[in-house]
């Protein structure tokens, strides 16, 4: 069953995957969301009343993402989900930028291995996209495997990560 949160505040953000959506109250962001993966307009209402604070905080540091200028995030997050699903979301922040880890691995980091289906499936319900980056998850043979906002999203983040962070390694001659 779907939840139906109410989102007093509104941004968007034109990417170059698509338009963002950074939902948020007072308090907390609550989703970022490509718009054209949203099931419903019921869930979440683009016609909210006006940007705040949090939804511009948001909007700035995912643009310092795409210009490639932020690798981590500084946001008051809110995701909505069972601890089980907060426990995914949290190990799927530790990942660093520019790296991949498999499923089993992140179930590894939550410290119950036999959890790996739950996890996608945890993952495949972040509320957060990029924020909480669960394009970072990846196949145990290396492949590309589900992604809400859509594989050929995945895959670009992926390339545009690891292509800024070979970028910044730096060489010497002495």
């Amino acid at each position: 069953m779907k939840e139906n949160i109410t989102f007093p505040f509104f941004s968007s953000l034109a990417t170059p995957l698509g338009e963002l959506g950074i939902f948020a109250d007072n308090s907390d962001i609550y989703r970022i969301a490509f718009v054209d993966t949203v099931e419903s307009n019921d869930s979440i209402n683009i016609n909210a009343p006006k940007e705040n604070h949090l939804t511009l905080l948001a909007k700035q540091q995912l643009e310092q993402y795409f210009f490639a200028n932020r690798t981590v995030f500084d946001l008051p997050l809110a995701p909505q989900g069972t601890p089980f699903r907060q426990q995914t979301w949290q190990a799927l922040q530790k990942i660093p930028y520019g790296e991949t880890c498999y499923y089993g691995q992140q179930a590894e980091l939550m410290n119950n291995k036999k959890a790996v289906r739950a996890v996608g499936a945890a993952n495949g319900a972040n509320p957060i996209a990029i924020v909480i980056p669960c394009h970072r998850v990846i196949g145990k043979d290396g492949s590309l495997t589900g992604y809400a906002g859509g594989l050929h999203r995945k895959a670009w983040l992926l390339n545009f990560e690891q292509t800024q962070q070979q970028n910044k390694q730096a060489f010497t001659l002495n």
